[in-house]
């Protein structure tokens, strides 16, 4: 029998990187600029949408911030790197918690070959090479998993330069982009411009509530990756106070930026130049807005944006199976840290190696497996952020009622972000099951993005038996609520019960 926790001593690297630093990695790992390309043109063309996707953004971001909440106050209860995992088994019990942890590695696993895809083609487009061979573009993806996979490797410290540097360039592309677009249109109104009006931020002037829902859908997977900032908790100075802070912070962060340039490319370019180009709006109005040669920076933006965000995924996968290993969730060796560099050594190499395997082998099968294998993770998003909102309720449930505060932001706003994001799931469920669900060829008259999903859910099915073969220890642990000695620091106010106590 393998051991229920790993080997004391070595631990990751305490204090490594401050607050600042974890804002910049949760900012990062949304990857803003490829999002907004490659999800923007998308929400315009549902119909009762078009204008109104500002609006659509505007509610994609109160899930977020609800469930971020919920993140802010496990944190300060229980800093562990694991997050979600580590939270959902202390809160619900180990089985639910495994499988939360579950979900936490497919959808940074699944979103890699996606995100190697478009670093490989805007490498390409960045020197000239607009249509690059799927082959060409599958090495340079493999050499920037191998890139980052390294930074990630050598140490947090590295991550984090390198993450302030990449996410500083794309913040002041994306912002000079917004900027001048909205100067033209007021000033030059370019051909299809369309000044900016009040109601298209408002979600009330959207024509129905399937429209707003379908907006909503895609619009969850353009704030995914906030969370990446609390993973890090236990390398961040202060990480138990100040990683939950960064991610709630880093929401509101990216709320301005995506309305913001939102905003800007839809006045200069209007709504049929987006839906005519759904997988990149930047794509023919970059050189409208800047210029020639100006108009590379969009694709830097775009480039920098997708292999940022490749390394801040790995951030996360990493931590997560480092901590259910220490539990006995997995296998001692991915809590390895190394002697030097104080990473997590074996899961940062293991979580490499399957990244390039499942990018090798997407794109060698069909590139429209790639794409539907992102489609896929708004179901695994909407599980594990929703279940994370629900474990804080749940833990500290003794609490709920000592004051409105507790109330607010231990109950409300974490369960009203799980029930959007309950929703969100049912309705990415029952669309991409269709035949026409996804890109790909359906499976057994499934659309591929739920076959791609219960294919994972079968692999993690078949993991979570053997490791409940091997260490019971871990799968005998009861759940709990949270500690009141710990609860009377964090919540606003604790039961007179047990300040008698």
């Amino acid at each position: 029998m393998e051991t229920a926790a790993a080997p004391a001593g070595k631990t990751l690297k305490a204090g490594a990187i401050s607050y600042i630093s974890g804002v910049v990695i949760a900012v990062a790992s949304t990857a803003p600029g490829y999002s907004l390309a490659a999800t923007l043109g998308f929400i315009v063309a549902i119909a009762g949408i078009g204008v109104q996707a500002p609006a659509v953004i505007l509610v994609a971001f109160i899930p977020m911030a609800c469930i971020a909440a919920a993140y802010n106050y496990m944190n300060r209860a229980d800093p562990d790197c694991g997050t979600t995992f580590s939270w959902v088994t202390l809160s619900l019990g180990p089985r639910i918690g495994w499988f939360s942890g579950w979900a936490v590695l497919v959808a940074d696993i699944l979103v890699m070959p996606s995100l190697s895809q478009i670093a490989g083609i805007y490498s390409c487009s960045l020197v000239g090479v607009d249509h690059p061979s799927t082959l060409t573009v599958t090495i340079i993806g493999v050499i920037w998993i191998i890139l980052m996979t390294a930074i990630c490797y050598i140490g947090i410290e590295l991550s984090a330069r390198t993450q302030q540097l990449l996410l500083g360039m794309e913040i002041v592309t994306l912002a000079l982009f917004a900027a001048v677009a909205l100067v033209k249109v007021y000033t030059q109104s370019p051909a299809h411009s369309i000044k900016p009006q009040f109601s298209w931020f408002n979600p009330f002037a959207i024509s129905s509530l399937s429209a707003l829902s379908g907006g909503v859908l895609l619009a969850i997977f353009i704030y995914w990756g906030w969370d990446s900032a609390v993973s890090v908790n236990e390398e961040t100075e202060d990480g138990a106070t100040s990683s939950g802070k960064a991610a709630v912070v880093s929401t509101f962060i990216l709320l301005g930026i995506y309305v913001t340039v939102a905003a800007g490319a839809q006045a200069f370019g209007g709504t049929q130049s987006l839906i005519a180009n759904q997988t990149d709006v930047f794509a023919p109005i970059s050189k409208a807005v800047l210029g020639s040669p100006l108009d590379k920076l969009l694709i830097i933006a775009v480039l920098t944006s997708a292999s940022a965000s490749t390394q801040t995924t790995i951030l996360p996968a990493t931590r997560t199976s480092l901590s259910m290993a220490r539990k006995g969730a997995l296998g001692p060796r991915f809590a390895q840290i190394h002697d030097r560099y104080l990473t997590p050594s074996f899961s940062t190499i293991w979580m490499g190696v399957v990244s390039i395997a499942v990018f090798v082998f997407l794109s060698a099968t069909s590139e429209n497996l790639i794409a539907d294998a992102f489609t896929s993770l708004s179901m695994t998003i909407a599980f594990y952020y929703g279940i994370t909102g629900v474990a804080c309720a749940w833990f500290y449930r003794r609490y709920l009622t000592a004051s409105v505060k507790n109330f607010i932001y231990l109950a409300f706003l974490p369960l009203l972000g799980a029930v959007i994001l309950a929703a969100v799931f049912l309705k990415a469920t029952v669309e991409y099951a269709a035949k026409d669900g996804g890109y790909a060829k359906p499976f057994l008259g499934i659309g591929s993005p739920v076959a791609i999903t219960i294919a994972m859910i079968l692999i993690g099915l078949v993991w979570f038996i053997y490791r409940y073969t091997q260490d019971r220890a871990f799968f005998a642990l009861k759940p709990r609520p949270v500690d009141p000695q710990v609860a009377a620091t964090i919540t606003h106010r604790v039961p007179k019960k047990e300040k008698a106590a």
